[in-house]
């Protein structure tokens, strides 16, 4: 590849982001956000939005052998679901952090996935040919609109997961005097034309403070909340959540 060289871990993930544009080492997620992530989702609690997604994005697959690009995938839980439940599909997991790629590495060799790949790289510079993918999933992660329809086939599929309005709003309500819902996200993607939402809603009981706090650690609720109003966790026990999620689907035009 124009007598590129790349960097692949021990672990089987490649890192495509070695040169001064963009150090790896200082892009996205860091080992503690990644460890608080981690903690929380092998609770299972996020494990029905993975499946949802995933039979979604089963209607959508066509080809034998698809392509699918998990893009944004973190530390590589949705991306190990996602591959698990589609056994025919190819999953590329992308992101810029080093060390989340390395633990969705891991991820992928526990599982013991053939059909699941990691590789350190940019949402906004993917790392395929030009419509080489039948599909990119984007779960609460930024979105891209000329890349994504760069890498799509001509009817290609975007998914995108994020947040519903009622999404952890029991959170909000324990820790905020005023809580608030969230807003519909506004992407700008020219170059789809978008489908019907489906909106997946469900309650979950987190039955301890490591539960509740591992959650609280992973959202951005963490960096923007007060010390007096955090310390309204530390004193809560149990407490019945919204888990909730808005899953859109585009279609290149």
């Amino acid at each position: 590849m124009n007598r590129h060289s790349f960097d692949v871990h021990r672990k089987g993930y490649v890192n495509l982001m070695t040169t001064r544009k963009l150090n790896p080492r200082r892009a996205g997620d860091n080992g503690d956000m990644v460890r608080a992530r981690t903690q929380f989702l092998d609770y299972g609690h996020y494990l029905p939005l993975a499946e949802k997604t995933a039979d979604v994005m089963k209607g959508l697959i066509s080809a034998e052998h698809p392509t699918v690009i998990d893009s944004g995938c973190g530390e590589g839980y949705y991306t190990v679901n996602y591959a698990r439940l589609i056994p025919e599909a190819q999953f590329f997991g992308i992101d810029i952090s080093k060390a989340a790629c390395s633990h969705a590495m891991s991820r992928v060799n526990e599982a013991g996935l053939k059909n699941a790949h990691i590789a350190v790289a940019s949402s906004f510079e993917l790392p395929f040919a030009d419509e080489s993918a039948e599909l990119v999933v984007c779960t609460f992660a930024p979105v891209s609109d000329r890349e994504y329809a760069r890498v799509l086939k001509r009817g290609g599929h975007l998914v995108v997961v994020s947040p519903s309005a009622e999404h952890l709003f029991e959170l909000k309500e324990l820790i905020y005097e005023v809580p608030y819902k969230n807003k519909p996200n506004e992407y700008g993607l020219e170059s789809f034309t978008e489908g019907e939402e489906l909106v997946h809603e469900y309650k979950v009981t987190l039955a301890s403070r490591d539960e509740i706090l591992s959650l609280y650690k992973m959202t951005p609720y963490y960096y923007k909340t007060s010390v007096p109003d955090a310390a309204k966790l530390i004193e809560t026990e149990s407490l019945d959540v919204t888990c909730g999620f808005s899953i859109r689907v585009f279609t290149k035009k």
